[in-house]
């Protein structure tokens, strides 16, 4: 499978140019392959890094944690315990944005109970 940077978009969900900056800003696992014209072409393995990319990013993982880690990727084995703590602390963030969320959700619901009772019949 071969995909151009525009169905590689579509496929992810992502933009051309999103997808791009991925590539130019070190984020991605290997360079991505280049048709004989010099057109990206994307495989299922860069698809499946891009997005795990795509939910570090969404979870809040910042673009130097990320480059980070794709370095550590791009080096090989011998460097699995700092990917591990990398993914590690970054859960551990993500845990706390959730119980935040969680409290902040238990807050609208409450309101939503109050008004459901004032305006809905018993």
């Amino acid at each position: 499978m071969s995909l151009t940077i525009a169905e590689a978009a579509e496929q992810t969900g992502l933009t051309a140019h999103t997808l791009r900056y991925y590539e130019r800003d070190g984020l991605m696992r290997t360079a991505v392959r280049r048709s004989p014209s010099g057109h990206r072409a994307y495989d299922e393995s860069d698809l499946t890094w891009i997005s795990l990319i795509a939910k570090l990013r969404a979870t809040g993982m910042p673009i130097r944690d990320v480059k980070a880690y794709a370095a550590l990727v791009r080096a090989g084995e011998g460097n699995e315990a700092e990917r591990l703590a990398l993914l590690r602390a970054h859960r551990e963030r993500v845990l706390r944005q959730l119980d935040e969320v969680r409290s902040h959700l238990g807050a609208i619901d409450t309101k939503i109970d109050l008004y459901e009772r004032a305006v809905l019949p018993a």
